[in-house]
């Protein structure tokens, strides 16, 4: 599956400086992880720490599928709101999983500063506003809910929300959000784990995974094998290849990024903006005071069909721009597009789909894949040595 037009800004940024092999010979392993994204990057990290022998595969140059085309806004939120997901999942899952999320967001800054990434996560408010009348009380009844659940938020009228120059009714601000390079944190973990002892195969395609005896043998498309005593995907949306249960909804998603505007006012550049309407669009910026915005979601039907509606795209993206931030003059720069995919409860999938076979996936689908991922650092020994997990009963496949 192509994951996103060629066109995005974070491999462009760094000209993809690290390269890796393909593999040339069969190999065994402990563990295998399909998907060098930054899942894989961070389900790596975790596992070289813990003392594993870890190979990755992926079947492009790494980090060149979804992690490049991800906006990277960190959030605890996730896409269904947490009144909504208390009627899904119950309060425990559903305030869990906001919680869990918030924790994830601290989590990554300290393995940023562990590995010394420069990946410029910055911490932010998040806004979460809305432009419609109908929307203003499951806006109230949204921050009733997190007030309640011990959540650090303020509510925000139309008056206060002319400080970040946005034209809006009102708004959750949440205290707790962060921004950052989502490809240049993944490059930063692969470089820091090939240093720990990892192999790293980029432009290898595993094709097909078999059970024998106690070992699950790989076969890539050039009819080399490698043999682990566990397989991990980490290969997100492309993960439905392999997969029996329909877990998700694929969606095409739309990019633009403006040109550098020196003169965005520092109550914008400490926020990130996302609103209620379905699909949302969001705002972000960049250290060099661009803006990144994303929207226009439709349902995923081939690439082609996706990057042919780009044009029509950006230009409904930046038309909604416009009127949600009237005086600040978008010009674009860059523009791509992706697929990601929703699950039913807006929650992720971690653990084994079949009990009787070491196979493992971390998928972080919707709009928290990163922070999805974090959550799964913490549960993913468990999911290897058959413990029990809070994260994996949540989380779990056939739920």
């Amino acid at each position: 599956m192509k994951l996103r037009s060629t066109e995005s800004f974070w491999p462009l940024k760094h000209a993809m400086e690290n390269s890796y092999p393909s593999i040339a010979s069969n190999i065994e392993t402990e563990i295998l992880i399909i998907g060098g994204g930054i899942t894989g990057a961070l389900i790596a990290y975790k596992l070289i720490n813990e003392g594993k022998k870890v190979v990755l595969v992926d079947r492009r140059d790494i980090s060149n599928g979804s992690t490049a085309a991800s906006t990277a806004l960190l959030q605890y939120e996730i896409d269904v709101s947490l009144h909504d997901l208390i009627k899904i999942r119950g309060s425990k899952c559903a305030v869990d999983s906001y919680k869990n999320g918030k924790k994830a967001i601290f989590d990554l800054r300290k393995i940023v500063d562990d590995i010394k990434s420069d990946c410029q996560f910055e911490f932010k408010k998040s806004i979460y506003f809305c432009s419609l009348k109908k929307d203003v009380l499951f806006l109230k009844n949204e921050y009733a809910t997190r007030k309640k659940h011990g959540f650090d938020v303020k509510w925000l009228e139309k008056w206060d929300l002319e400080k970040f120059g946005l034209n809006a009714l009102a708004a959750i601000e949440s205290a707790t959000a962060a921004v950052m390079d989502p490809y240049r944190l993944a490059q930063d973990l692969f470089v820091y784990c090939q240093k720990s002892g990892m192999q790293i195969f980029d432009r290898t395609n595993i094709i097909s995974t078999k059970k024998l005896n106690e070992k699950l043998i790989a076969h890539t498309e050039n009819k080399y094998t490698i043999s682990a005593d566990h397989i991990i995907h980490c290969s997100g949306y492309e993960s439905t290849e392999t997969l029996t249960e329909k877990i998700v909804d694929l969606k095409s998603t739309y990019v633009i990024t403006s040109e550098s505007i020196p003169e965005l006012s520092n109550d914008f550049k400490k926020a990130i903006f996302w609103d209620t309407s379905k699909p949302y669009v969001y705002f972000r910026t960049t250290q060099d005071n661009r803006i990144i915005m994303g929207g226009g979601d439709e349902d995923f039907r081939d690439p082609q069909k996706r990057d042919r509606l780009l044009p029509k795209k950006e230009r409904f993206l930046l038309t909604r721009f416009q009127k949600k931030f009237p005086k600040i003059n978008f010009k674009t720069d860059y523009s791509w597009a992706g697929t990601f995919g929703e699950t039913q409860d807006g929650l992720p999938y971690f653990g084994k789909p079949d009990p009787d076979r070491n196979e493992h996936y971390v998928l972080g689908f919707g709009g928290n894949g990163i922070t999805f991922s974090v959550m799964a650092m913490n549960s993913i020994l468990d999911s290897i040595n058959n413990k029990e997990n809070p994260d994996l009963d949540y989380y779990r496949f056939g739920r």
